[in-house]
């Protein structure tokens, strides 16, 4: 080996180091959370000091969750589908869920919270994610092509389990909470399961050329472009480094939701609030390379990245939610309100137009913004 390989070697793993850098970070401060939280969550009536400690650890969370899903992409990369794509979405479940499950736990009961995540979810990424992908990238290309097969393969499964778990509940004799009725959770948590099941087997099997970038006409290529994970180690590395990247998260998820819920009580916010901060906590990473994707010309792979987690979201939360409700004896209310029911049906409506031709230009994008920020405004004033 030459000088030349041995320093770009250097430099490779010098790289690397700086690259695991947060998850270092996150477990330091998870160990610290542990050791002081009586000196650190005992007394939050500063309320300068409780917004500084939310920022600081809210920020660790979000740079290990970028490291979880830097990780499982590359897990994905080295196993292949169907394996990749189920590790891929769980390691990002098990972020959401732990959130969830730790600010339902923590003070009182929050029955709606689920709720309001997983519609926060859909409104961050069917109007927000999207229609600022569909923007910038359309600020640079004027239109952009995509797959329709695909989209409309994501759109069919989520405006069914949107309506499935988030409306049907209102209608039902447990209004609007089929967590305290156990037959009525099994079911609605295996026609979930059974939905995603479905559509993985779809994406990762049957039809994946559906969900490849459109070549010629919108006729897809066979090359799988959904996940670009960047492999810099063995399948042993990647692995751990996404379990040591996932732990912080779920870890300091108990003293983010003490921070959270004190935030809500004493600034007299939304309770909705929680469920966004959860939301965008999750959805960062796969937002950040939905748009470098849009900006690269690749807006099948910004549909696939934001359509997907939209997905994931609903087919693995409301099971995994209605469980911790049963086991916990904690409510757990899917229904949404007429208000949010309206807007979910306005924004399912119009993301079928949006994805029903086979170019986008920037009027969609804009479009759906709009709808993103009158639910950021119905948040504050509804």
């Amino acid at each position: 080996m030459n000088q030349r390989d041995i320093a770009t070697q250097e430099r490779a793993q010098k790289s690397r180091a700086r690259s695991e850098l947060p998850t270092l970070l996150g477990l330091v401060a998870t160990i610290i959370a542990m050791a002081f939280q009586d000196q650190l969550f005992g007394d939050l009536s500063n309320t300068p000091l409780a917004l500084v400690k939310f920022i600081g650890l809210f920020g660790i969370m979000m740079v290990c969750a970028f490291g979880v899903v830097r990780h499982a992409d590359a897990v994905a990369e080295l196993l292949g589908e169907p394996y990749g794509t189920l590790v891929s979405t769980l390691s990002v479940t098990v972020i959401e869920v732990s959130l969830m499950a730790s600010i339902i736990m923590h003070g009182e009961n929050n029955p709606t919270l689920a709720r309001d995540v997983m519609f926060s979810t859909l409104m961050i990424v069917l109007n927000g994610m999207i229609g600022l992908a569909l923007v910038i990238g359309a600020l640079r290309y004027w239109e952009q092509e995509y797959n329709l097969e695909g989209a409309r393969a994501f759109l069919v499964v989520i405006a069914s389990l949107a309506v499935f778990g988030l409306i049907i509940p209102n209608y039902t004799k447990s209004v609007p909470d089929p967590s305290m009725f156990p037959f009525q959770a099994g079911l609605f948590a295996t026609i979930t399961i059974l939905f995603y099941v479905v559509f993985v087997i779809i994406q990762t099997a049957r039809h994946r050329a559906f969900f490849a970038e459109p070549v010629n006409g919108n006729k897809a290529s066979r090359e799988d472009i959904s996940r670009h994970g960047e492999v810099t180690g063995s399948l042993a590395f990647h692995v751990a480094m996404l379990l040591l990247s996932l732990a912080p998260v779920v870890l300091l998820s108990e003293y983010l939701a003490i921070l959270v819920d004190h935030g809500i009580e004493r600034l007299e916010l939304p309770a909705a609030l929680g469920g966004i901060l959860i939301a965008v906590l999750v959805l960062s990473p796969e937002g950040l390379t939905a748009f470098h994707a849009a900006l690269d010309n690749h807006l099948q792979r910004a549909v696939n990245v934001c359509l997907g987690s939209a997905l994931a979201t609903i087919g693995l939360t409301i099971p995994a939610v209605l469980a911790v409700g049963l086991l916990t004896g904690r409510d757990v209310h899917l229904g949404l309100d007429q208000l949010q029911e309206v807007l979910l049906i306005l924004t399912l409506f119009v993301s079928a137009l949006t994805f029903g031709g086979a170019r986008t230009n920037v009027l969609q994008g804009v479009v759906h913004l709009l709808l993103f920020f009158v639910y950021l405004a119905l948040i504050v004033s509804p």
